[in-house]
Protein backbone atom coordinates (compact mmCIF):
# COMPACT_ATOMS: atom_id res chain seq x y z
CA UNK A 1 0.00 0.00 0.00
CA UNK A 2 3.18 2.46 1.05
CA UNK A 3 4.51 1.56 -2.23
CA UNK A 4 2.18 2.26 -4.23
CA UNK A 5 1.12 5.47 -2.46
CA UNK A 6 4.91 6.36 -3.14
CA UNK A 7 4.85 5.66 -6.82
CA UNK A 8 1.46 7.87 -7.54
CA UNK A 9 3.05 11.02 -5.28
CA UNK A 10 6.60 10.57 -7.45
CA UNK A 11 4.20 10.63 -10.57
CA UNK A 12 2.46 13.49 -9.70
CA UNK A 13 5.52 15.48 -8.39
CA UNK A 14 6.79 14.63 -12.10
CA UNK A 15 3.98 16.15 -13.61
CA UNK A 16 3.88 19.17 -11.82
CA UNK A 17 7.59 19.80 -12.10
CA UNK A 18 6.67 19.36 -16.17
CA UNK A 19 3.93 21.72 -16.17
CA UNK A 20 6.05 24.27 -14.29
CA UNK A 21 8.68 23.78 -16.89
CA UNK A 22 6.52 24.04 -19.75
CA UNK A 23 4.81 27.21 -18.10
CA UNK A 24 8.51 28.93 -17.76
CA UNK A 25 9.64 27.78 -20.96
CA UNK A 26 6.85 28.85 -22.39
CA UNK A 27 6.79 32.78 -20.63
CA UNK A 28 10.80 32.76 -21.80
CA UNK A 29 9.74 31.92 -25.78
CA UNK A 30 6.91 35.10 -24.77
CA UNK A 31 9.31 37.31 -23.21
CA UNK A 32 11.99 36.80 -25.98
CA UNK A 33 9.82 36.96 -29.04
CA UNK A 34 8.38 40.79 -27.26
CA UNK A 35 12.18 41.78 -26.66
CA UNK A 36 12.45 41.09 -30.54
CA UNK A 37 9.79 42.74 -31.42
CA UNK A 38 10.31 45.92 -29.12
CA UNK A 39 13.83 45.93 -30.89
CA UNK A 40 12.28 45.33 -34.58
CA UNK A 41 10.14 48.28 -33.58
CA UNK A 42 12.61 50.91 -32.29
CA UNK A 43 14.76 49.76 -35.34
CA UNK A 44 11.89 50.45 -37.56
CA UNK A 45 11.33 53.76 -36.03
CA UNK A 46 14.90 54.68 -36.09
CA UNK A 47 14.94 53.70 -39.80
CA UNK A 48 11.29 55.80 -40.34
CA UNK A 49 13.11 59.09 -38.40
CA UNK A 50 16.35 58.92 -40.55
CA UNK A 51 13.84 58.16 -43.49
CA UNK A 52 11.91 61.48 -42.18
CA UNK A 53 15.69 63.56 -41.89
CA UNK A 54 16.67 62.67 -45.19
CA UNK A 55 13.28 63.48 -47.25
CA UNK A 56 13.39 66.72 -44.67
CA UNK A 57 16.28 67.51 -46.01
CA UNK A 58 16.19 66.74 -49.79
CA UNK A 59 13.01 69.03 -49.41
CA UNK A 60 15.06 71.71 -48.09
CA UNK A 61 17.58 71.71 -50.33
CA UNK A 62 15.24 71.59 -53.44
CA UNK A 63 13.86 74.97 -52.29
CA UNK A 64 17.28 76.04 -51.00
CA UNK A 65 17.90 75.45 -54.82
CA UNK A 66 14.41 77.34 -56.07
CA UNK A 67 15.79 80.52 -54.48
CA UNK A 68 18.18 80.91 -57.64
CA UNK A 69 17.18 81.61 -60.70
CA UNK A 70 16.14 78.27 -62.86
CA UNK A 71 17.32 77.87 -66.61
CA UNK A 72 14.08 77.11 -68.99
CA UNK A 73 14.12 75.59 -72.48
CA UNK A 74 11.68 78.02 -75.14
CA UNK A 75 9.91 74.90 -75.57
CA UNK A 76 9.36 74.39 -71.56
CA UNK A 77 8.14 78.35 -71.95
CA UNK A 78 5.73 77.81 -75.02
CA UNK A 79 3.88 74.87 -73.06
CA UNK A 80 3.46 76.97 -69.86
CA UNK A 81 2.30 80.08 -71.91
CA UNK A 82 0.26 77.81 -74.68
CA UNK A 83 2.50 79.31 -77.15
CA UNK A 84 2.39 82.34 -75.70
CA UNK A 85 -1.64 83.02 -76.07
CA UNK A 86 -2.71 85.13 -73.14
CA UNK A 87 -1.15 88.32 -73.19
CA UNK A 88 -0.69 90.45 -69.60
CA UNK A 89 0.47 93.48 -71.43
CA UNK A 90 3.49 95.02 -73.89
CA UNK A 91 5.65 98.00 -74.27
CA UNK A 92 9.33 98.98 -75.81
CA UNK A 93 10.69 96.36 -73.90
CA UNK A 94 9.28 93.31 -75.65
CA UNK A 95 5.63 91.63 -74.28
CA UNK A 96 4.25 89.85 -70.90
CA UNK A 97 2.45 86.60 -71.20
CA UNK A 98 0.62 84.70 -68.65
CA UNK A 99 1.66 81.34 -68.15
CA UNK A 100 0.94 77.63 -65.98
CA UNK A 101 3.51 75.18 -64.67
CA UNK A 102 2.40 71.75 -64.30
CA UNK A 103 2.39 72.20 -60.68
CA UNK A 104 -0.04 75.19 -60.74
CA UNK A 105 2.35 77.61 -60.34
CA UNK A 106 1.74 80.90 -62.12
CA UNK A 107 3.81 83.20 -63.91
CA UNK A 108 4.63 86.22 -66.44
CA UNK A 109 6.77 85.26 -69.06
CA UNK A 110 8.44 88.40 -69.92
CA UNK A 111 9.68 87.75 -73.97
CA UNK A 112 12.22 90.68 -74.64
CA UNK A 113 12.40 92.35 -78.01
CA UNK A 114 14.75 94.52 -79.59
CA UNK A 115 15.86 96.84 -82.53
CA UNK A 116 18.88 94.45 -82.69
CA UNK A 117 20.65 91.03 -80.61
CA UNK A 118 22.97 93.25 -78.92
CA UNK A 119 19.10 95.51 -77.54
CA UNK A 120 17.96 92.30 -76.42
CA UNK A 121 20.91 90.69 -74.95
CA UNK A 122 21.77 94.12 -72.61
CA UNK A 123 17.76 94.08 -71.27
CA UNK A 124 18.51 90.05 -70.37
CA UNK A 125 21.72 90.81 -68.52
CA UNK A 126 20.86 94.02 -67.57
CA UNK A 127 17.60 92.35 -65.63
CA UNK A 128 19.33 88.89 -64.76
CA UNK A 129 22.44 90.84 -63.35
CA UNK A 130 20.00 93.01 -60.93
CA UNK A 131 17.10 91.50 -60.00
CA UNK A 132 18.21 87.72 -59.99
CA UNK A 133 20.56 88.60 -57.02
CA UNK A 134 18.26 89.98 -54.74
CA UNK A 135 14.69 89.12 -52.83
CA UNK A 136 12.99 91.79 -51.04
CA UNK A 137 9.01 91.68 -50.48
CA UNK A 138 8.70 94.88 -52.72
CA UNK A 139 10.62 93.84 -55.55
CA UNK A 140 9.30 91.18 -57.84
CA UNK A 141 10.61 87.71 -57.76
CA UNK A 142 12.39 86.44 -60.94
CA UNK A 143 11.93 82.36 -61.09
CA UNK A 144 13.89 81.99 -64.42
CA UNK A 145 15.16 82.78 -67.43
CA UNK A 146 15.37 81.74 -71.28
CA UNK A 147 19.13 82.50 -73.06
CA UNK A 148 18.24 80.43 -76.08
CA UNK A 149 19.16 82.73 -79.14
CA UNK A 150 15.51 82.61 -80.50
CA UNK A 151 13.86 83.44 -77.30
CA UNK A 152 15.11 85.55 -74.53
CA UNK A 153 12.52 85.70 -72.21
CA UNK A 154 12.64 86.39 -68.22
CA UNK A 155 10.23 83.99 -65.88
CA UNK A 156 8.38 86.68 -62.82
CA UNK A 157 5.83 85.84 -60.39
CA UNK A 158 2.82 86.59 -61.36
CA UNK A 159 1.45 90.32 -59.88
CA UNK A 160 -2.32 89.53 -60.14
CA UNK A 161 -3.78 92.72 -59.91
CA UNK A 162 -1.50 94.32 -62.86
CA UNK A 163 0.27 97.79 -62.69
CA UNK A 164 -0.33 100.75 -60.67
CA UNK A 165 -1.55 102.95 -63.14
CA UNK A 166 -4.35 101.70 -64.33
CA UNK A 167 -5.65 102.34 -60.15
CA UNK A 168 -4.52 106.26 -60.79
CA UNK A 169 -5.35 107.07 -64.49
CA UNK A 170 -7.79 104.93 -65.89
CA UNK A 171 -11.16 103.66 -65.19
CA UNK A 172 -10.47 101.39 -62.09
CA UNK A 173 -9.98 104.23 -59.39
CA UNK A 174 -11.01 102.08 -56.50
CA UNK A 175 -7.74 101.95 -54.21
CA UNK A 176 -8.59 104.77 -50.94
CA UNK A 177 -5.73 106.86 -49.86
CA UNK A 178 -4.90 104.91 -47.33
CA UNK A 179 -4.13 102.16 -49.65
CA UNK A 180 -2.18 104.47 -52.04
CA UNK A 181 -0.42 105.97 -49.31
CA UNK A 182 0.52 101.87 -48.18
CA UNK A 183 2.20 101.23 -51.79
CA UNK A 184 3.76 104.76 -51.87
CA UNK A 185 5.82 103.61 -48.73
CA UNK A 186 6.61 99.94 -49.98
CA UNK A 187 7.94 100.86 -52.94
CA UNK A 188 9.79 103.80 -51.18
CA UNK A 189 11.17 100.61 -49.65
CA UNK A 190 11.68 98.49 -52.20
CA UNK A 191 14.08 101.54 -54.13
CA UNK A 192 15.77 101.72 -50.81
CA UNK A 193 16.97 98.20 -50.28
CA UNK A 194 18.22 98.35 -54.04
CA UNK A 195 20.42 101.50 -53.12
CA UNK A 196 21.10 100.99 -49.50
CA UNK A 197 21.15 97.40 -48.76
CA UNK A 198 22.53 95.50 -51.17
CA UNK A 199 26.16 94.04 -51.93
CA UNK A 200 26.40 96.47 -54.82
CA UNK A 201 24.37 99.50 -55.35
CA UNK A 202 21.29 98.63 -58.12
CA UNK A 203 20.20 101.99 -59.89
CA UNK A 204 16.87 101.04 -61.51
CA UNK A 205 16.15 104.16 -63.48
CA UNK A 206 12.79 103.67 -64.72
CA UNK A 207 10.56 104.03 -61.76
CA UNK A 208 7.33 104.91 -62.85
CA UNK A 209 3.47 103.53 -62.13
CA UNK A 210 3.65 100.92 -64.77
CA UNK A 211 6.67 99.31 -63.30
CA UNK A 212 5.01 99.20 -59.68
CA UNK A 213 2.97 95.91 -59.63
CA UNK A 214 0.53 94.86 -57.39
CA UNK A 215 -0.39 91.63 -55.64
CA UNK A 216 -3.73 90.32 -54.40
CA UNK A 217 -4.14 92.35 -51.70
CA UNK A 218 -2.19 95.31 -53.57
CA UNK A 219 1.18 95.29 -51.85
CA UNK A 220 3.61 97.08 -54.56
CA UNK A 221 6.82 95.60 -56.29
CA UNK A 222 9.29 96.70 -58.39
CA UNK A 223 9.59 95.41 -61.65
CA UNK A 224 11.12 95.98 -65.04
CA UNK A 225 15.12 96.11 -64.44
CA UNK A 226 16.01 96.54 -68.18
CA UNK A 227 17.32 99.39 -67.57
CA UNK A 228 18.83 98.56 -64.46
CA UNK A 229 22.43 99.20 -63.09
CA UNK A 230 24.60 97.40 -60.70
CA UNK A 231 27.53 99.95 -59.25
CA UNK A 232 30.23 100.02 -56.55
CA UNK A 233 28.99 101.68 -53.84
CA UNK A 234 32.98 103.39 -54.40
CA UNK A 235 31.91 105.10 -57.09
CA UNK A 236 30.05 108.63 -56.25
CA UNK A 237 28.91 109.04 -59.89
CA UNK A 238 27.91 106.82 -62.58
CA UNK A 239 28.93 106.29 -65.98
CA UNK A 240 26.45 106.56 -68.95
CA UNK A 241 26.87 105.02 -72.27
CA UNK A 242 23.38 106.42 -73.60
CA UNK A 243 20.01 108.33 -72.19
CA UNK A 244 17.68 106.54 -69.83
CA UNK A 245 14.56 106.75 -68.33
CA UNK A 246 11.09 107.72 -69.59
CA UNK A 247 10.47 111.47 -70.02
CA UNK A 248 8.65 113.00 -67.23
CA UNK A 249 10.19 110.98 -64.87
CA UNK A 250 13.53 110.84 -65.51
CA UNK A 251 15.64 113.20 -63.68
CA UNK A 252 17.20 116.49 -65.08
CA UNK A 253 20.76 115.14 -64.93
CA UNK A 254 20.49 112.60 -67.37
CA UNK A 255 20.20 114.92 -70.01
CA UNK A 256 22.05 118.21 -68.75
CA UNK A 257 25.41 118.23 -67.40
CA UNK A 258 25.24 117.22 -63.80
CA UNK A 259 26.94 114.35 -62.36
CA UNK A 260 24.49 110.97 -62.31
CA UNK A 261 24.15 109.07 -59.35
CA UNK A 262 21.66 106.90 -57.64
CA UNK A 263 19.43 110.20 -56.91
CA UNK A 264 17.79 110.33 -60.18
CA UNK A 265 15.97 107.61 -58.73
CA UNK A 266 14.45 109.47 -56.01
CA UNK A 267 13.82 112.18 -58.61
CA UNK A 268 11.69 109.73 -60.16
CA UNK A 269 10.07 108.50 -57.47
CA UNK A 270 8.79 111.82 -56.54
CA UNK A 271 7.36 112.09 -59.76
CA UNK A 272 5.03 109.07 -59.11
CA UNK A 273 4.30 110.32 -55.88
CA UNK A 274 2.79 113.76 -57.59
CA UNK A 275 0.37 111.40 -59.62
CA UNK A 276 0.01 109.11 -56.15
CA UNK A 277 -1.86 112.10 -54.63
CA UNK A 278 -3.07 113.45 -57.88
CA UNK A 279 -4.57 110.22 -58.79
CA UNK A 280 -3.82 111.99 -62.71
CA UNK A 281 -1.05 112.17 -64.84
CA UNK A 282 1.76 114.82 -63.93
CA UNK A 283 1.50 116.29 -67.35
CA UNK A 284 -2.47 117.00 -69.00
CA UNK A 285 -2.77 119.02 -72.02
CA UNK A 286 -6.32 119.23 -71.78
CA UNK A 287 -6.44 121.07 -68.53
CA UNK A 288 -5.71 125.20 -68.35
CA UNK A 289 -2.27 126.30 -68.74
CA UNK A 290 -2.32 126.55 -64.71
CA UNK A 291 -3.34 122.77 -64.08
CA UNK A 292 -1.47 121.04 -67.34
CA UNK A 293 1.49 120.30 -65.05
CA UNK A 294 0.53 119.05 -61.62
CA UNK A 295 4.31 119.74 -59.76
CA UNK A 296 3.86 123.12 -60.50
CA UNK A 297 0.38 123.77 -59.41
CA UNK A 298 1.50 122.10 -56.46
CA UNK A 299 4.22 124.38 -55.55
CA UNK A 300 2.23 127.32 -56.03
CA UNK A 301 -0.31 125.77 -53.67
CA UNK A 302 2.36 125.21 -51.17
CA UNK A 303 4.17 128.26 -51.81
CA UNK A 304 0.85 130.42 -51.20
CA UNK A 305 -0.22 127.67 -48.19
CA UNK A 306 -3.61 127.05 -49.91
CA UNK A 307 -3.64 123.64 -48.10
CA UNK A 308 -7.40 123.54 -48.32
CA UNK A 309 -7.62 124.12 -52.07
CA UNK A 310 -5.02 122.22 -52.79
CA UNK A 311 -7.01 119.14 -50.85
CA UNK A 312 -10.59 120.12 -52.06
CA UNK A 313 -9.07 120.03 -55.67
CA UNK A 314 -7.52 116.59 -55.68
CA UNK A 315 -10.39 115.52 -53.32
CA UNK A 316 -8.41 114.56 -50.28
CA UNK A 317 -10.75 113.48 -47.38
CA UNK A 318 -9.84 115.50 -43.68
CA UNK A 319 -8.70 112.26 -41.99
CA UNK A 320 -5.87 111.99 -44.78
CA UNK A 321 -4.71 114.99 -45.27
CA UNK A 322 -1.90 114.91 -43.08
CA UNK A 323 -0.37 111.87 -45.03
CA UNK A 324 -1.65 113.94 -48.21
CA UNK A 325 0.39 116.88 -46.73
CA UNK A 326 3.44 114.71 -46.01
CA UNK A 327 3.79 113.29 -49.72
CA UNK A 328 3.74 116.60 -51.36
CA UNK A 329 6.64 117.85 -49.40
CA UNK A 330 8.21 114.47 -50.01
CA UNK A 331 7.69 114.84 -53.45
CA UNK A 332 8.95 118.19 -53.54
CA UNK A 333 11.88 117.43 -51.73
CA UNK A 334 12.93 114.18 -53.86
CA UNK A 335 12.58 116.54 -57.23
CA UNK A 336 14.86 119.22 -56.12
CA UNK A 337 17.11 119.75 -59.60
CA UNK A 338 20.05 119.31 -57.84
CA UNK A 339 20.68 115.53 -56.89
CA UNK A 340 22.44 116.18 -53.72
CA UNK A 341 20.21 118.06 -52.31
CA UNK A 342 17.52 115.19 -52.48
CA UNK A 343 17.10 112.41 -49.70
CA UNK A 344 17.75 108.86 -49.41
CA UNK A 345 14.90 107.22 -50.02
CA UNK A 346 15.87 105.15 -46.53
CA UNK A 347 14.74 109.01 -45.11
CA UNK A 348 12.00 109.26 -47.53
CA UNK A 349 10.57 106.14 -45.74
CA UNK A 350 10.99 107.34 -42.38
CA UNK A 351 9.09 110.71 -43.76
CA UNK A 352 6.45 109.52 -45.33
CA UNK A 353 5.56 107.13 -42.24
CA UNK A 354 5.85 110.29 -39.72
CA UNK A 355 9.22 109.59 -38.38
CA UNK A 356 10.94 112.29 -39.42
CA UNK A 357 10.01 115.65 -39.55
CA UNK A 358 10.10 117.19 -43.12
CA UNK A 359 11.50 120.52 -43.49
CA UNK A 360 9.87 123.05 -45.94
CA UNK A 361 10.79 122.23 -48.92
CA UNK A 362 12.94 124.48 -51.51
CA UNK A 363 12.11 125.51 -54.82
CA UNK A 364 12.54 122.42 -57.31
CA UNK A 365 11.86 123.63 -60.76
CA UNK A 366 14.68 126.52 -61.75
CA UNK A 367 16.32 124.02 -64.11
CA UNK A 368 12.60 123.60 -66.00
CA UNK A 369 11.41 126.96 -65.40
CA UNK A 370 14.29 129.90 -65.09
CA UNK A 371 16.30 128.39 -67.80
CA UNK A 372 19.80 128.31 -65.15
CA UNK A 373 22.51 126.73 -66.36
CA UNK A 374 24.41 124.08 -63.77
CA UNK A 375 26.18 126.16 -61.00
CA UNK A 376 24.11 129.27 -61.37
CA UNK A 377 21.23 128.94 -58.74
CA UNK A 378 21.23 130.88 -55.20
CA UNK A 379 21.88 128.05 -54.19
CA UNK A 380 24.59 126.72 -51.30
CA UNK A 381 27.09 124.51 -53.53
CA UNK A 382 26.71 121.55 -51.69
CA UNK A 383 24.27 120.30 -49.55
CA UNK A 384 22.96 116.21 -48.66
CA UNK A 385 20.43 114.07 -46.65
CA UNK A 386 23.08 111.63 -44.20
CA UNK A 387 20.55 109.59 -43.43
CA UNK A 388 17.97 111.08 -40.84
CA UNK A 389 18.88 114.73 -41.10
CA UNK A 390 19.15 117.64 -43.47
CA UNK A 391 22.52 119.58 -43.65
CA UNK A 392 23.32 122.72 -45.96
CA UNK A 393 26.97 123.67 -45.97
CA UNK A 394 28.20 127.15 -45.75
CA UNK A 395 29.74 128.04 -48.81
CA UNK A 396 27.36 129.77 -51.06
CA UNK A 397 26.89 131.38 -54.92
CA UNK A 398 28.85 134.90 -54.00
CA UNK A 399 25.92 137.66 -53.60
CA UNK A 400 23.48 135.17 -51.74
CA UNK A 401 22.47 136.16 -48.71
CA UNK A 402 20.75 133.83 -45.77
CA UNK A 403 17.52 133.69 -43.59
CA UNK A 404 16.65 131.59 -41.16
CA UNK A 405 13.40 129.35 -41.85
CA UNK A 406 11.03 127.49 -39.67
CA UNK A 407 11.51 125.75 -35.87
CA UNK A 408 11.69 123.01 -37.80
CA UNK A 409 14.26 123.81 -40.31
CA UNK A 410 16.05 125.23 -37.12
CA UNK A 411 16.20 121.93 -35.82
CA UNK A 412 17.81 120.24 -38.88
CA UNK A 413 20.44 123.43 -39.68
CA UNK A 414 18.86 124.15 -42.53
CA UNK A 415 19.18 127.99 -44.13
CA UNK A 416 17.80 128.76 -47.47
CA UNK A 417 19.54 131.11 -49.63
CA UNK A 418 16.93 134.31 -50.33
CA UNK A 419 16.51 135.10 -53.68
Amino acid sequence: MSTYDDSNVSSERAIILIVVLVIVAVKIVFGVSICLKRAQNKSSSVSQDARFLTLTIDKFLNEMELEKPIRFTSQQLMIATDNFTHLLGSGGFGAVYKGIFGNGKIVAVKVLHGNSDQTIGEQFMAEVSTIGRVHHFNLVRLYGFCPERNLRALVYEYMVNGSLDKYLFREKKILGFEKLHQIAVGTAKGIAYLHEECQQRIVHYDIKPENILLDGQFFPKVADFGLAKLCNRENTHITMTGRRGTPGYAAPELWMPYPVTHKCDVYSFGMLLFEVVGRRRNLERDLSESQDWFPKWVWKKFENGNWEEMMIVVGIEENDREKAERMIKVALWCVQDRPEMRPLMSVVVKMLEGGVEIPAPLYPFKHIFMGSSPGTHNLPAASFWDGSTFDLSASTVQGSSFVRGTPTMKKYEIEIAST
